[in-house]
């Protein structure tokens, strides 16, 4: 992939690898940290904790080391954590969370950081569970299979869910809203919907549909109901403006609710 060379060139080097590895040698790390953070929005290093910007330094070496998107599913409690990293493209979430609505996990939060300068590279972390617990290691293996063929375009994620959910069908009580968060400094898209199966993919889709890149995002479940906010940047990695932001709230929601979709 093209977008390979850019992560070795502006991220890491095979000198700077050194110091990853060696995290005795605190001034290198930290050096290094900081030309990698400077690629996220400028609340990266100020809200995301010194814990979650060494792990996805980590990530991007991984990345870095294997040309590959990094898809990792372990056991964390009572249940499983997905950790994801790869160049950021906008069917990247459509086609996560389709494959977990395929296997039907449930999803009990969400962190995703996303770089808005290049390389582009995108962090996510998802808690999940099936039928309560955590995934056995084989159904583990099967998810990250498939995630991987998805990416590869081996993986008909639509055509697998059509055999488990209605996907013209609109989802209920959809609410979204676009504006600029005086904070982040960031187009935020806020979508709520009552819970129901396929929610997260359905969104995700419209998501892509928009050709809009997400870099940031905040889940809530609560009573019944499901709100995402999420930061973007619109077709080819730019911000959003107000005008362009109120009339893709509209799509979006036209599309979940079953009208575009």
């Amino acid at each position: 992939m093209a977008g390979d060379r850019s992560i070795t060139q502006q991220v890491l080097t095979p000198q700077t690898s050194v110091s990853i590895m060696a995290l005795g040698l605190k001034s290198s790390t930290l050096e290094l940290l900081k030309r990698f953070n400077r690629a996220f929005p400028q609340f990266y290093e100020q809200f995301v904790s010194s814990e979650i910007q060494l792990q996805n330094l980590r990530l991007a070496y991984h990345l870095y080391k294997t040309k590959q998107a990094v898809i990792e599913l372990k056991q964390e409690g009572s249940k499983s954590a997905l950790h994801f990293a790869y160049r950021n493209q906008s069917f990247l979430l459509s086609d996560i969370f389709g494959v977990l609505a395929a296997y039907g996990l449930t999803i009990h939060s969400l962190s995703l950081y996303g770089q808005i300068y290049p390389p582009m590279l995108v962090f996510i972390k998802l808690i999940v569970s099936r039928s309560g617990k955590a995934l056995t290691e084989k159904t583990a293996e099967n998810v990250c299979r498939a995630i991987r063929e998805a990416l590869a375009g081996r993986f008909e994620v639509e055509e697998m869910l059509a055999v488990e959910f209605n996907l013209d069908a609109g989802l209920e009580q959809v609410e979204t809203e676009f504006y600029v968060d005086p904070v982040f400094h960031l187009p935020a898209l806020l979508i709520e919907a009552d819970n129901q199966p396929g929610l997260f993919y359905k969104v995700m889709y419209a998501i892509w549909q928009e050709d809009l890149l997400v870099v940031n995002a905040n889940l809530l479940v609560w009573r019944g109901r499901t709100r995402l906010i999420l930061y973007l940047l619109g077709p080819n990695e730019s911000l959003i403006p107000e005008y362009l932001g109120q009339k893709i709230a509209e799509g979006v929601k036209q599309r979940l609710l079953g009208r575009r979709f």
